[in-house]
């Protein structure tokens, strides 16, 4: 856990010179909490990304804890917001937990986002975890768009040590998609993982053939894909919050995953994303080496950032 800790807090650095040192300048200013402070945190959360619904519920509560109290100290403002910004990631603040085992033969994991949002990277990254567990890993090269997608895909097949299901450029990404299903049933593969073509969430016949790619593996394997995980770029900021929104229109997203946290100082699109769409943050990308795909703890990732 320690470990771990220490990666979070070292990804979030940036997040946190934006984030955090605003926070406590705020409190070292203020004599406990009054509106003045209040509409200050307001200011800051909003500009940090956090979005207007998400900082309206945590600023709220801070101002309803404090009525109740009477008066809150400087020194325990910094507590609240961490608890208020917890129960924003999940109930009771508990890891957003998928699947650690496969819970199918194969457990079929369809990735999917917009053009940028580090797909193929991600893809590559959770092979390797799961690779290094001893489970068998098959990938799908699905994003035939792309000429680089499939060599990009080779690469993180190396650096896993798992294999992969090749494509031809321009060739039908559903059909991609079911030879690799029937392939990885065959080879009774723990995991098999999509990688699909970026796409514009707005563009609705590139939505259209995502769902029709999940639709060919549902008729192959009842159930499939078993996860559906939404790549998101923290740089985005809110633009990434609509994307989420329609992806999940879309298709039955499951699980999210936050890149290039470490890029950002405005890391609180991760509070926002998951308040305001109920879709839980599996795992967060902290770095660029093959084990900065970080598994998401929420309270683990508060804690580092306010360290």
């Amino acid at each position: 856990m320690l470990d771990l800790f220490k990666k979070f807090q070292h990804g979030l650095a940036r997040t946190k010179s934006g984030l955090v040192e605003g926070v406590q300048r705020i409190i070292n200013q203020a004599r406990g909490i009054d509106e003045e402070v209040l509409e200050e945190l307001e200011e800051l959360l909003i500009l940090s990304d956090l979005g207007v619904a998400t900082t309206e519920t945590v600023i709220e509560n801070l101002r309803q804890r404090s009525r109740e109290s009477g008066r809150i100290e400087p020194g325990e403002v910094l507590e609240l917001l961490k608890q208020e910004l917890i129960a924003q990631l999940g109930p009771g603040g508990q890891a957003a937990a998928g699947p650690e085992e496969p819970v199918h033969q194969p457990t079929v994991i369809s990735v999917v986002g917009v053009n940028g949002a580090g797909k193929t990277t991600t893809i590559g990254k959770l092979a390797h975890l799961h690779a290094s567990r001893g489970r068998k890993v098959l990938l799908a090269a699905a994003d035939t768009f792309r000429a680089a997608a499939a060599e990009q895909l080779e690469i993180w097949k190396d650096r896993a040590g798992v294999e992969i299901i090749p494509s031809q450029s321009g060739a039908d990404p559903a059909s991609v998609a079911f030879d690799s299903l029937k392939a990885a049933m065959a080879r009774h593969v723990d995991y098999l993982f999509i990688d699909t073509a970026g796409r514009l969430h707005t563009k609705e016949n590139l939505m259209a053939e995502l769902e029709k790619i999940h639709k060919v593996l549902a008729r192959q394997c009842p159930g499939a894909p078993h996860e559906v995980l939404l790549v998101i770029d923290a740089t985005t900021g809110q633009n990434g919050l609509s994307q989420a929104r329609r992806f999940a229109e879309a298709v039955k997203v499951t699980g999210l995953v936050v890149t290039k946290l470490d890029g950002t100082a405005k890391g609180g699109i991760v509070f926002s994303i998951a308040r305001e769409l109920g879709i839980p943050v599996r795992y967060v990308g902290l770095g660029e080496k093959i084990d900065d795909l970080q598994r998401f703890d929420p309270q683990t990732f508060v804690e580092a950032l306010f360290a």
